[in-house]
């Protein structure tokens, strides 16, 4: 792994270094002598013929300051956000003071003027400062930067006591790239925010705009038995690298839209690979560790696309030098006109893979990259692991405790109690997951249930519902200026009165975004809803979602697509209630709820029934057989204390009671001999000469009952 020793030779100069050349914050400085790449000499190949050596110069410069700045000759046709880097540099509110006048500045005098309110609603967010004008005007949300999402109570009780100062104006959010973000901050107390930061050990620096986000880990890293690798190491590098050690990192903070990176640790894929725009995945290559790349994956409004292969691979001590080439060849190449069209993805689309590999070589220290390892470590048959709950750690007699954080929202007071409990019961760090929820790693077993009889975690539970364990919801129009409806009470609603229309055997993960900008991730999810506006039935404009189904993670991760239109809210949980029975084999409510009581271990089988005819097999079972069954089960002797159920393989329905009119055929068995003869253990024919079969209606109808009927494996 490399060390913070060989990161120093990627970091600029430090702040200090550079004092003698500052200048005042806004004022451009002419070009210096860069280090940048060259434009391809006429004399080296292209990978291919079509990109031609003008494409492949260099659009940006280095000036004065370390900054690096678009070309004249490549602004045209830049959008706004672009023109507000060029009017001026982000950065320096942060790496030359700018952020102390700022802050002194009242709001009417800040107005008036267009580059400082340029800076409260833009620049600020390269110091991870975001203006709340339309919803909380004067008020910011502050993102921090959490490599791997590890956090320690220290920083915990700080950030609450930051949103608890602001009353019912601040809050906290536990994002999908396994952060913070805080609510409620106020322009003048941000530098002192800042200070307090750095003191414990944060910051929020380059964690908006057009940077590097979050590096994204393996939150049971260090901690988890099945772990490939301990991810955390590899993520601080990557933090300390993208903002030189919180000192500000201005090589890789002019980059043409965001970029979101990730290190894969475990066979569960966590990290969400397939939607970042550089996903280390590990691999051995001539014995020695590394990491395959995959590049370029994305969401955004108008498009989506799954990383991939870049066809390359470096060993675990290289990930800051090939990391700091793709964001440089991203930074140099990549186009700055339409928003919805800058992601790295389209670069790649635009170059080719081969041609944009080429540029990350040339970008590399030695100017080599070595083509990928056959194989990487990920176990493609693996089934994800819920890590909610108690699960027993590699270290001996230590467990974690997984959370569930209901759409990520946390109050001051929680925080305050989150962080005792991981000083009490564990080693004091928690760590966030991209599911917005909470870890408590490094519980002693003894403690473990002490822990679980904790208030808190009435509201924060270990074993929440089915579909609320898969439930995250971004920030909504409560706080978020660009979303369009409420999402998160949205979301904890619609989820209620879903779960009284079906009961769902295992978990689905529905995700809600307020906007097609798609923070809540909607396109991973097995169900998505993505805020629009519609007209109800009445003709009123009412808040509404386009509906995604069938996004997958791990191993067989795909992307989902939209399902149907302009749903009114309203008008969702039915809908959403048949997409689980058609989509998911989940149970009607109803009849589930008439199963409840039964004492027989035929109600397993039966449930499983239930559930298989609503798959796609079953319904051609349905089509197939088109009988009715009444079955009379005896939990000993036959005819004695009889429960009663039927299954319709006309509607495909199980249900408990006697039919309401006359069945095709009804049987008669005992609770062991039903589900010998189901598993195909007991022949129907032997069972029915010995009598302990009895049948009554049509024989024809009756012969088509046989165990083919019941999903198999059958779990009995």
């Amino acid at each position: 792994m490399a060390s913070s020793a060989s990161l120093q030779r990627f970091l600029p100069p430090s702040p200090q270094a550079a004092t003698s050349r500052r200048r005042p914050p806004g004022i451009r400085a002419r070009p210096v002598q860069s280090s940048t790449v060259s434009a391809p000499s006429s004399s080296t190949p292209a990978a291919d013929d079509a990109v031609s050596a003008e494409r492949l110069e260099p659009r940006v410069e280095q000036r004065e300051g370390g900054y690096w700045v678009l070309k004249e000759k490549y602004r045209t046709g830049l959008n706004p956000q672009e023109k507000v880097k060029l009017g001026k540099e982000p950065m320096s509110l942060f790496m030359e003071g700018g952020i102390k006048e700022l802050a002194k500045m009242p709001m009417e005098e800040i107005e008036a003027d267009k580059l400082s309110k340029e800076d409260i609603d833009v620049r600020l967010k390269w110091l991870g400062l975001f203006h709340r004008r339309k919803q909380q005007y004067g008020r910011f949300m502050m993102r921090l930067k959490l490599p791997n999402g590890v956090t320690t109570s220290e920083q915990t009780r700080y950030l609450a006591s930051v949103i608890e100062a602001y009353g019912k104006e601040g809050c906290a959010d536990v994002t999908t790239r396994q952060n913070w973000q805080i609510r409620g901050v106020t322009l003048p107390d941000v530098p002192a925010i800042l200070d307090g930061l750095t003191a414990v050990g944060l910051t929020s620096l380059q964690s908006g705009m057009d940077n590097v986000r979050n590096p994204v880990g393996n939150p049971l890293a260090g901690i988890d038995p099945d772990e490939i690798v301990d991810t955390r190491s590899y993520t601080n590098l990557l933090s300390s690298y993208i903002t030189s050690n919180f000192q500000g990192n201005p090589t890789v903070t002019n980059l043409p839209r965001k970029w979101n990176v990730c290190v894969i640790g475990s066979h569960d894929l966590y990290e969400h690979p397939h939607i970042n725009d550089l996903a280390y995945m590990p691999a051995v290559k001539d014995g020695k560790f590394g990491f395959n790349l995959l590049v370029g994956g994305f969401i955004s409004p108008k498009r989506w696309e799954e990383a991939l292969p870049l066809d390359a691979w470096v060993p675990g001590d290289d990930i800051i030098p090939v990391c700091k080439a793709v964001l440089e060849a991203y930074r140099d190449l990549g186009t700055r006109g339409n928003r919805q069209k800058t992601r790295m993805m389209w670069l790649i689309d635009e170059l080719g893979m081969e041609v944009f590999r080429s540029e990350v070589e040339k970008r590399m220290p030695n100017g080599v990259l070595e083509r990928a390892a056959p194989e990487d470590l990920i176990d493609k048959k693996w089934q994800r692991r819920d890590y909610l709950g108690v699960h027993p750690q590699k270290q001996e007699g230590m467990s974690y405790v997984g959370l569930h954080v209901p759409v990520g929202r946390v109050q001051a007071a929680d925080m305050f109690e989150l962080a005792r409990l991981a000083d009490e019961y564990g080693s004091g760090e928690l760590r966030l997951t991209v599911e917005q929820n909470i870890v408590i790693p490094n519980v002693k077993n003894e403690k473990v249930e002490a822990l679980l009889a904790e208030p808190l975690l009435q509201k924060f539970s270990p074993q929440p519902s089915l579909l609320l364990k898969g439930l995250v919801a971004c920030t909504g129009n409560q706080f978020c200026g660009q979303a369009i409806i409420e999402t998160k009470q949205r979301a904890l609603l619609v989820t209620s009165q879903v779960e009284k229309l079906v009961s769902v055997p295992r978990a689905v993960r529905m995700h809600w975004t307020g906007c097609p900008n798609s923070c809540g991730q909607v396109q991973v999810a097995d169900i998505g809803f993505m805020g629009c506006l519609t007209k109800d039935s009445a003709g009123k404009i009412v808040e509404a979602a386009d509906i995604f189904v069938g996004g997958r993670v791990g191993s067989d991760s795909h992307l989902a697509g939209v399902y149907k239109k302009s749903v009114p809210c309203d008008d969702l949980a039915p809908i959403v209630a048949d997409i689980l029975v058609e989509r998911f084999q989940n149970l009607n409510q109803e009849s589930y709820d008439a199963m409840e009581g039964s004492n027989l271990k035929s109600a397993a089988l039966l449930e499983q029934l239930r559930v298989h005819l609503a798959s796609g097999a079953g319904k051609e079972l349905v089509e197939k057989i088109g009988f009715v069954y009444q079955l009379n089960i005896s939990p000993k002797k036959l005819g004695f204390d009889e429960e009663v159920f039927v299954v319709d393989l006309k509607k495909g329905v199980v249900s408990k009671g006697p039919y309401d009119g006359k069945p095709d055929a009804t049987f008669s068995f005992t609770d062991d001999d039903f589900l010998a003869i189901s598993s195909g253990k007991l022949n129907p024919q032997m069972a029915f000469i010995l009598g302990r079969l009895k049948i009554k209606g049509s024989i024809s109808a009756a012969q088509k009952f046989t165990p083919d009927i019941f999903p198999k494996p059958s779990k009995l």
